[in-house]
């Protein structure tokens, strides 16, 4: 398995296969999010008890999923920075920190949106909804420290090292409505057994998530090789492309 991701670790390498994975992802997204959203927003059964605003939650609960698990990829790819010195490692890891700030952002826009006719106001500060904001912080912490040096191989260490300190906050927020009395609802369609929810309703959250996922996958793969046309601007291949592209 190694002599096979060996070459992987070679920027102009992996510029081009992510080049070439690249429009699958967003053709799959593309296709997914239109059945998905179409389905949950027409075609999908008011719930009995919250009715039509039910509907938020083919966004919220894949954003607020989906900046979990953002965070635990930027995570390992921090680890693999510090431990095996690999600089795509690091480059991975900046192009993840804003995708994952803008979806943890979404679920606390969404969440607000929802608790509002549930429970009467826009904010409180729960268990869930507070270990989430962390998570924003965590993550507008990273792009920061990302930004903060010059040098970026000093930058990749201070923001790995937060990174890893901040993987404590991840099973906070997924336990938080288990370990504390919370007026946030519990798993809905994580949890074992059979979700808490009609199969017509469950199919159209299932194709929403893997779009949201497509998605996320495809603009980081955009913003990963622009970290690597930008960490090796200098190397003859960039050069290259560049003259491709303005030729």
């Amino acid at each position: 398995m190694w002599k096979w991701l060996h070459p992987y670790a070679k920027p102009e390498i992996t510029y081009h296969f992510t080049g070439k994975i690249l429009p699958w992802f967003s053709y799959l997204a593309t296709i997914l999010l239109s059945i998905g959203i179409v389905w949950a927003l027409l075609f999908a059964p008011a719930d009995y008890q919250q009715g039509d605003s039910f509907r938020i939650f083919y966004l919220h609960v894949p954003a607020a999923s989906l900046s979990m698990g953002i965070y635990v990829g930027m995570a390992t790819a921090a680890l693999c920075s510090l431990v095996w010195q690999l600089k795509l490692a690091d480059a991975s890891a900046a192009a993840m920190a804003p995708v994952g700030a803008t979806f943890t952002l979404i679920a606390l826009i969404t969440g607000a949106a929802w608790g509002k006719p549930m429970w009467g106001t826009w904010w409180i500060w729960d268990a869930r909804l507070t270990s989430e904001l962390i998570l924003l912080f965590l993550y507008l912490g990273v792009i920061a420290l990302h930004n903060a040096f010059e040098d970026k191989t000093l930058a990749g260490k201070a923001a790995a090292i937060l990174t890893l300190v901040g993987v404590i906050n991840i099973p906070i927020i997924k336990y938080s409505v288990e370990w504390w009395n919370t007026l946030h609802q519990g798993a809905t369609v994580s949890k074992l057994g059979k979700p808490s929810m009609t199969m017509d309703m469950f199919w159209p959250f299932v194709f929403c998530f893997l779009g949201f996922a497509l998605l996320v996958a495809t603009i980081i793969c955009i913003r990963f090789r622009t970290e690597i046309l930008a960490r090796n601007s200098m190397r003859p291949w960039v050069r290259e492309l560049v003259e491709k592209v303005e030729g």
